[in-house]
């Protein structure tokens, strides 16, 4: 049977492997897991250590290269996946409680636009334009130009079946037999 010591190596490292830690972070968890694994082991419950949410500003939390997490403190360049995973929270949620306005984006500004650049690059933004032009013009009442669409081919509704042709029995053709020739017997 593994030992505790064993035990917690094994869950931290697998967490490990699946999210970035720094060394400080590191050794909280491991401090974090041995404890908790001590007190199952003891019978005794398990109290969540009342930990202080770090105090950043908004300035301070949302810089242009990555935003800091105003619940753990960590660094990404997107908060929407770490809130729902790891704090089980709704970006709407995070905004109320940190009083984040909603015009504020959850990503970095840096991430945003070279994801945006790539966009444009792939030329993605022509079908938005599009989209854009034929909504103002339906609130306007005008006709929109309409965008060339490929037409494919009239299908018949019913298919007819091909006639079959007479079966035509063919005339028995004879067999052909080879004469064979036996010697005759010669007499004494």
């Amino acid at each position: 049977m593994p030992t505790l010591l064993e035990l917690t190596v094994q869950i931290v490292s697998s967490h490990a492997l699946s999210s970035d830690m720094t060394q400080d972070q590191l050794l909280e968890e491991l401090q974090k897991v041995h404890a908790s694994l001590k007190a199952i082991e003891s019978g005794t419950s398990v109290e969540p250590a009342t930990k202080e949410q770090p105090k950043l500003t908004i300035k301070q939390a949302f810089k242009k290269d990555e935003i800091i997490c105003m619940v753990c403190g960590q660094r990404f360049k997107t908060l929407k996946r770490h809130l729902a995973q790891a704090h089980d929270l709704k970006p709407g949620q995070y905004r109320k409680q940190f009083s984040i306005p909603s015009s504020m984006s959850l990503t970095a500004k840096s991430y945003s636009e070279s994801r945006r650049q790539t966009a444009v690059d792939k030329g993605l933004g022509e079908g938005l334009a599009k989209a854009r032009e034929l909504r103002a013009a339906k609130a306007q009442g005008e006709k929109a130009p309409v965008p060339a669409v490929r037409v494919k081919p009239a299908v018949p509704a019913v298919r007819v079946k091909a006639s079959v042709p007479a079966i035509k029995t063919k005339a028995p053709v004879q067999a052909k037999t080879k004469k064979v020739s036996v010697p005759a017997k010669k007499s004494k």
